[in-house]
């Protein structure tokens, strides 16, 4: 005899009071942080005439997209904490588990399009503003969102078809695919193949024109003659080529294999890196590497 649950148990980190509570300070350290590093660029970039750039459009859709990110898995996580119950329903396990994916997959195309954007500044600097348009811009925006949100509608809408009758418990600190498919107890051979599927497209599509726009970022700065027209065009890619590996080696290792071999506490560490501490990072990355930006918040 199976009973259908409709409760799950975040298992989160099982340590002792004291590791909980450091645990909980740094996470609503990194939260706030993060907050307020992303409000503030946007805020910049929104404020200030001399960045009414498409480069600097899509860091300000990035920065927004950062916000509502981390603001899906860690103010529960840390209610969890302070209040030692981890229990969440089916319904809000699968639209936590619906957003986190969706802005996963938005910031994938996301930054396929920062880095075509700087593939036109650099290598086509003379034709740029008549291509990279305000009416493209928004477009590719557009297209970013869009795309991730329903990409992840269809996984998500496999996934909770499947019946959960226990055990009950999610050996994570919010509803990621991976622990939630294996806690079902029908054939999920479907669910875990269009996920799988999906996941490949999702990230090896951006990946493969982020590689392409690279490719000829870097031929064309070869070919500069001036080396100082070479370390500028170099410093305008570092800190986007930065975000990318950091943010497309840690979803890879995650996404794009297959669900039962991955090992649930090393998913664990890894997510706590991807989901939490690189949407800290990303801002400070952007800053220091970007001498306008440095220069109107040192005015500010």
């Amino acid at each position: 005899n199976q009973t259908v649950i409709n409760e799950f148990i975040l298992l989160g980190f099982s340590y002792g009071l004291q590791v909980q509570t450091l645990l909980y300070l740094v996470f609503l350290v990194t939260y706030m942080v993060t907050i307020t590093e992303n409000a503030i660029i946007i805020f910049v970039v929104k404020r200030n005439r001399h960045l009414q750039k498409p480069m600097y459009y899509f860091l300000g859709n990035l920065s927004f997209l950062e916000i509502w990110y981390v603001s899906v898995t860690l103010p529960r996580l840390l209610f969890g904490f302070w209040s030692q119950t981890m229990t969440i329903s089916f319904s809000s396990c699968m639209t936590q588990l619906y957003f986190f994916i969706s802005l996963m997959c938005t910031e994938c195309v996301l930054l396929a399009v920062m880095a075509y954007d700087r593939y036109l500044a650099v290598c086509h600097p003379l034709r740029y503003p008549a291509i990279m348009t305000h009416k493209l811009c928004f477009q590719l925006s557009i297209l970013s969102w869009a795309g991730g949100f329903s990409i992840s509608l269809v996984k998500v809408s496999f996934i909770s078809r499947l019946t959960f009758c226990g055990p009950q418990v999610i050996n994570h600190f919010f509803c990621d695919i991976s622990p939630v498919l294996n806690l079902s107890c029908t054939d999920m051979s479907l669910a875990e193949t269009v996920d799988f599927a999906l996941a490949l497209v999702i990230l090896l599509v951006p990946l493969l024109i982020i590689v392409f726009s690279y490719c000829g970022i870097l031929s064309t700065i070869l070919c500069t003659p001036s080396a100082q027209g070479r370390r500028k065009a170099f410093s305008t890619c570092t800190s986007h080529f930065t975000v990318v590996i950091i943010f497309f080696s840690a979803t890879l290792f995650m996404y794009a294999r297959p669900r039962r071999i991955h090992p649930f506490n090393l998913n664990k560490i890894v997510s706590v890196f991807y989901a939490i501490f690189t949407p800290a990072l990303n801002p400070l990355i952007y800053c220091l590497r970007n001498k306008e930006v440095k220069e109107i918040l040192r005015k500010i």
